[in-house]
């Protein structure tokens, strides 16, 4: 089976001189669920950013068999949808229908069928009763669902979320739980929360200083770097 995302030795620096990837080697198959575990400053989401262009380092990086290089950007971003752990940077349209629809009307579909296709993604996240309102009047976890119609409704291939669960109570987090599992779509999660990785994915990658350390299992990973959370309170002396 040809992936359907490849990465080979992908290096990157920041601006002010911080190596953020130091020879990053990854693959992603179709229909696969992978999470993205590691300390905060690993490299995870600047990793991310990679697979549809936003950031360009050195390395080779590509999608369904397109290089991700300037002439297949758009390509790339049709392949590509990444919901940001801040799903109001990604709403801003005074109705919930009218932010779904505005990444198809930029790309030039016309109003009826972006009207369509954007309330047919609202749909499939449980959110066509919200379709009037005003995205700001949502709680965090139907924001999230609005945030990921808006990138199912372009029909990607691949579906990044990063961080899904921030901010969602426990309720929330089963929920979407449940709506990520049931999409088709090969999805990478950047998460630390293990149970919801634990719960959707086949596999996992374990980041450290810029470099994939290990990947298995998610609860091989989970033990081996001791990435779970665990308290133990000191017994008082009696």
């Amino acid at each position: 089976m040809t992936p359907l995302v490849e990465v080979h030795g992908l290096r990157f620096r920041y601006d002010d001189g911080t190596a953020a990837l130091n020879g990053v080697d990854f693959h992603l198959n179709a229909g696969e669920t992978v999470a993205l575990l590691g300390p905060n400053g690993s490299g995870k989401t600047t990793f991310v950013l990679h697979l549809n262009g936003l950031l360009r380092g050195q390395g080779r990086v590509s999608v369904s068999g397109l290089t991700v290089e300037p002439k297949n950007i758009p390509a790339i971003r049709r392949k590509v949808g990444i919901v940001f752990q801040d799903s109001e940077s990604q709403l801003f349209m005074p109705t919930v229908l009218e932010d779904v629809a505005f990444g198809l009307l930029n790309r030039g579909l016309d109003s009826v069928t972006a009207r369509g296709r954007a309330s047919a993604a609202l749909e499939t996240v449980g959110m066509s009763a919200a379709a009037a309102r005003a995205p700001y009047h949502l709680s965090a976890g139907e924001k999230k669902r609005v945030a990921i119609a808006g990138i199912i409704a372009m029909e990607p291939e691949v579906l990044v979320l990063d961080e899904p669960t921030a901010s969602l109570d426990p309720p929330g987090q089963r929920s979407l739980a449940g709506l990520v599992a049931d999409l088709p779509q090969a999805k990478i999660l950047v998460t630390h929360d293990v149970p919801f990785a634990l719960a959707l994915c086949q596999r996992a990658v374990f980041f450290q200083a810029g470099r994939i350390a290990a990947e298995g299992p998610v609860e091989e990973m989970v033990c081996r770097f001791d990435w779970h959370f665990a308290f133990e309170r000191s017994k008082s002396p009696r």
